[in-house]
């Protein structure tokens, strides 16, 4: 079901080949799988087998879009993606008439008789919802909350009766398609957020089996940080202290997310520095991922962030420095 020119489509985790309009997952080289990821792997993929649809719900930056992609490959059949949008419509998920299919005939095959028919039809154009009910695709349905609620009603039905309510003149002849057996679904959204979201109809969280995640558990943030930028375990666990300290500075605390451990670690790798407070370049590049997480902590109208990020440098480097080395370990192994 691969095409050998289909556009390729990565993620943090899998790799994907898009063929048409549906993605077939991939395993990555720098997947990064710890007891943590496969407890949620294991949680959710129990539910989907029987037929209950998923909800990961999570600040950003807590991996939702990319477990739900690795959860999806577990499944070993085609996805459907669809990004939440406020614009959307029931028919942008469940798909439209895009116009009218003509026909006209003239038989003048006798010279006196002249014979003329005409038939006009409506033309149909599926979405990738009915996709995935008519085939049994998987269905990652990310951020679903940025959609308003009325374009999400069409779930109700799929996810309890199994049926996909459709206009009565759509090309498949009826007003439903009963949805496939291995149709699965998995949504994600971000509690969190408070721009461009909507509130959820209590009928379809009602439906859902929701996992609320956080941040990764310290060693898994290490793992991620060292795979995706190949660097030595000791820096990686020193921007990952960093950052996880970070986290409890001003009024957003879910911030800086892995993705700062992720974008300062390769800069380290690119310019081959070291996770060191004498290393102008993990200061700088410190200084400028970091401070913008927690911007609103202020004194007298000015952000102390930069200060703030160097005594959190200068502290973590300082414990780490006294830590004692073992042959053949890294620092900080032992530390939850």
């Amino acid at each position: 079901m691969i095409a050998k020119k289909g556009k390729r489509a990565a993620t943090s985790k899998t790799i994907a080949l898009c063929h048409e309009d549906n993605i077939v997952p991939e395993a990555s080289p720098t997947f990064v799988e710890t007891p943590y990821v496969q407890d949620l792997t294991q949680r959710a993929l129990a539910y989907l087998e029987v037929g209950y649809p998923v909800h990961f719900a999570g600040p950003a930056g807590t991996g939702k879009t990319t477990l739900a992609f690795h959860v999806a490959a577990q499944l070993g059949r085609p996805i459907s993606l669809v990004h939440g949008d406020d614009e959307f419509g029931s028919s942008d998920l469940v798909g439209r008439h895009s116009g009218y299919h003509k026909q006209k005939l003239i038989d003048n095959y006798i010279h006196s008789v002249l014979r003329t028919e005409e038939s006009m039809n409506l033309t149909w154009m599926d979405n990738r919802l009915t996709t995935a009910c008519r085939d049994g695709y998987v269905l990652i349905y990310d951020e679903f909350t940025r959609s308003r609620p009325e374009a999400n009603n069409a779930f109700l039905s799929i996810l309890e009766e199994k049926i996909l309510n459709l206009p009565k003149n759509a090309r498949f002849g009826k007003g439903y398609l009963e949805v496939h057996p291995r149709f699965r679904t998995i949504f994600t959204s971000n509690p969190e957020e408070y721009a461009g979201v909507h509130k959820t109809q209590d009928a379809l969280m009602d439906r859902l089996i929701t996992i609320r995640l956080d941040h990764f558990d310290r060693e898994t943030e290490i793992q991620i940080a060292m795979s995706k930028s190949g660097l030595a375990r000791e820096d990686a666990e020193t921007i990952v202290d960093v950052v996880r300290e970070l986290r409890g500075v001003g009024v957003n605390n879910h911030r800086p997310t892995i993705r700062s451990c992720i974008a300062i670690a390769k800069i380290l790798s690119s310019r081959r520095a070291r996770a060191r407070r004498e290393d102008p370049v993990f200061l700088w590049a410190c200084r400028d991922i970091l401070q913008t997480d927690t911007a609103k902590v202020t004194r007298a109208g000015e952000s102390l962030m930069g200060q703030k990020v160097m005594e959190v440098i200068g502290t973590v480097c300082e414990s780490r420095e006294q830590e004692p080395r073992f042959a053949g370990q890294g620092s900080g192994l032992a530390r939850g």
